[in-house]
């Protein structure tokens, strides 16, 4: 990603309304979804400045990987242990068969090869184990956010679907998330490829829009997994390891 984005991370991750209500909604999808044993092993990839790694904790004993220097330093701090830097796919150095859950947030769409992405984290989960996946969704939305977080691509439904077949795992359902919002996101950017304004500043809003925005999104806690979803932004799954 550009320099500006992890800046922008670490200015902004405990007050923004994408992050804050982002974790509140992970927290009760884990929750219902993933059965994880009690001191589960976690390992989350691409943690960034670590803005996600007290949620984990929630659940076990967290790891962590970020090959982002300055962002390591952040997540490190906050995890209270060395952040680990060993990239995908390969993940070097990484004990095989040792994590319960991996989580990668906004992390596969990164990575050049997804299919061996997923696989290489198949390969450090214990049998059964489950990674937590969330990727941006529909192509026809790339925009100049996608560029400076340098993705690789947006996924559909089915897209997500293959990588994941193709990797020889399975999934729980493929669900919208960050739909309420959705109708917003599509006028803002038709907006922009209107104007010529396409813009990718992702800083929080006033604060009464900001948390108006966190309150909106954040109601999503209690639907996603329950009831179907329309298009969102975003996708969410929970992929396992055969076991």
């Amino acid at each position: 990603m550009d320099r500006i984005v992890y800046d922008r991370m670490a200015a902004h991750d405990s007050t923004h309304w994408w992050y804050r209500a982002r974790r509140e909604i992970l927290t009760d999808y884990l929750t219902r979804e993933a059965r994880l044993p009690k001191g589960a092993r976690i390992l989350e990839i691409g943690c960034g400045t670590g803005h996600n790694l007290p949620m984990l904790a929630r659940f076990g004993e967290v790891d962590a990987i970020e090959i982002d220097e300055a962002a390591r330093g952040f997540a490190s701090e906050r995890l209270g242990k060395p952040v680990g830097t060993a990239p995908l796919p390969e993940l070097t150095g990484v004990p095989r068969n040792s994590y319960d859950l991996i989580a990668v947030l906004d992390v596969v769409e990164h990575v050049e090869d997804d299919v061996a992405a997923l696989r290489g984290m198949a390969d450090v989960l214990k049998p059964g184990g489950a990674i937590l996946v969330t990727v941006p969704a529909h192509p026809w939305m790339w925009s100049a956010h996608d560029v400076v977080n340098h993705h690789h691509r947006r996924y559909s439904k089915g897209s997500l679907d293959k990588a994941i077949r193709d990797a020889g795992l399975t999934h729980n359902g493929l669900r919208w998330f960050n739909s309420l919002l959705f109708p917003v996101a599509v006028a803002a950017r038709l907006a922009g490829r209107l104007t010529g304004k396409d813009d990718s500043d992702d800083s929080p809003p006033a604060a009464p829009v900001n948390k108006a925005l966190e309150r909106v999104f954040g109601l999503e806690r209690h639907l996603i997994g329950r009831l179907p979803m329309p298009p969102g932004l975003s996708i969410i799954t929970l992929v396992r390891k055969p076991g």
